[in-house]
């Protein structure tokens, strides 16, 4: 771990005035404001030859630098140390035992990504890391796809994270309302504006055989479309399903979260200038009320409805629908979140008294995991806040392993919150 200083923050009461001495009596240049919300201050950089001095302003009464100067009065807050890959830094730190008041780093002024370590650990210094905001060529590196078939033994089951391939959305509709400086630090967007995620389906295996959840967005695009979506195939789920000794014919049930193009367009394959099912020997399980609403669609949801992905499973017999949230087979059941579609599905995944849960597109990747943090895409955005919002307390208090269908790198983790409210995922996939 190599570290440099990079700054001294220092915490005033009112900004305007500390610069009549630092910019008037001293001299100095002084750069713009920038308020950084995540921590409710407004900041004003100095330069200084190298390091620079950082006046801190509180703009909320519950923000750190208002209770330290209510605690303390003005005066030198930090330090910050700027290193180059602050998450290898903060592994280095906790094997060693430092003490951490940030375990995973967040947003911090300057698009920078930032975490503290705790005073009792640097003799009573407060000491901040920071790894600047990255280049373009560095946020496409960040960005790497990882589409590893990852396996877990659960219980009496076998999960197995699976691939089809990768593809990109654009960043702002994957964040909706959240504003760009936010969610540009946990997922980097290419010249086009979209972000890099993956498609994942979940693999079940037991004694009552093999079941797949979602089976991602197949090879029937039009080159346009792949264009737009960047949808990649170099590797897909029937290279995932050869590593581990599997073809497309041992499955014997597929089980869709919805029926969007990319969760189920692998459904189905054209052969020959006709479409059947994609999994020869299985039968698909859809719940009634999706498949009303994906034959329906409207102009909201006709881009992600393509008919040809569902349509020629029923017609060819191979369809099971099933009402309301149930159990699919032992250990395995769903319930409805509703929220990104009317009828989007959550599975659990239950035995050995241990739970995990694919949430598919309730949480699509580990940069969605505050509460407000939704998709642009939902139609329903209230009904995914209000579920999200008991799911994920339920999910830290009772430790489910999370699954996540669409994050680039991680595929299984459990979702922790620190002393301070804020949320990470410890990856275990």
């Amino acid at each position: 771990m190599k570290a440099v200083l990079d700054h001294i923050g220092i915490a005033v009461q009112d900004v305007d005035a500390a610069l009549a001495f630092y910019r008037d009596a001293l001299g100095l240049e002084v750069e713009a404001p920038e308020d950084v919300l995540t921590q409710r201050v407004r900041a004003r950089h100095i330069p200084v030859g190298g390091p620079t001095l950082e006046l801190l302003e509180a703009t909320a009464p519950d923000s750190a630098i208002a209770k330290y100067i209510e605690k303390r009065g003005p005066g030198i807050h930090h330090i910050t140390l700027r290193v180059d890959d602050i998450r290898a830094a903060l592994e280095h730190l906790k094997a060693r035992g430092v003490r951490l008041v940030d375990p995973e780093p967040r947003p911090g002024a300057e698009n920078a990504l930032v975490a503290f370590i705790h005073p009792s650990a640097a003799h009573g210094v407060l000491v901040e890391l920071k790894q600047p905001a990255l280049s373009g060529v560095e946020r496409a590196a960040a960005q790497r796809l990882v589409l590893d078939v990852k396996r877990l033994a659960f219980g009496a089951l076998q999960l197995t994270m699976l691939h089809d391939g990768g593809f990109r959305l654009d960043g702002g509709a994957m964040f909706g309302v959240v504003p760009r400086p936010l969610w540009e630090k946990l997922a980097p967007p290419d010249d086009r504006h979209r972000i890099q995620l993956a498609m994942r389906p979940l693999l079940v295996e037991a004694d009552w055989g093999r079941l797949l959840v979602d089976c991602g967005a197949g090879d029937k695009m039009a080159p346009k479309q792949a264009d737009i979506y960047a949808l990649s195939r170099e590797r897909h789920l029937d290279h995932a399903l050869a590593e581990i000794g599997l073809t497309s014919e041992s499955i014997e049930w597929v089980l869709p979260t919805h029926l969007h193009f990319d969760h189920f367009g692998g459904a189905t394959v054209r052969e020959n200038g006709a479409l059947t099912p994609r999994f020869g020997n299985a039968e698909y399980l859809i719940r009634s009320a999706e498949w009303e609403d994906a034959t329906h669609p409207h102009e909201r949801n006709r881009a992600s409805y393509l008919q040809e992905d569902f349509v020629p499973l029923k017609d060819a017999g191979v369809v099971r629908f099933f009402d309301g949230d149930t159990t699919i087979k032992p250990g395995v059941r769903v319930e409805r979140s509703g929220g990104h579609t009317g009828q989007h599905q959550v599975i659990y995944i239950e035995s050995g008294g241990r739970t995990a849960v694919y949430v598919a597109d309730m949480i699509p990747t580990t940069a969605h995991l505050q509460d407000p943090w939704l998709m642009g895409y939902d139609l329903f955005p209230m009904d995914t806040l209000a579920f999200k919002r008991r799911f994920i307390r339920e999910a830290i208090d009772r430790e489910y392993l999370i699954l996540f269908e669409h994050d680039p790198r991680v595929s299984a983790g459990y979702i922790r919150e620190n002393a301070r409210g804020q949320r990470y995922v410890e990856q275990v996939l």
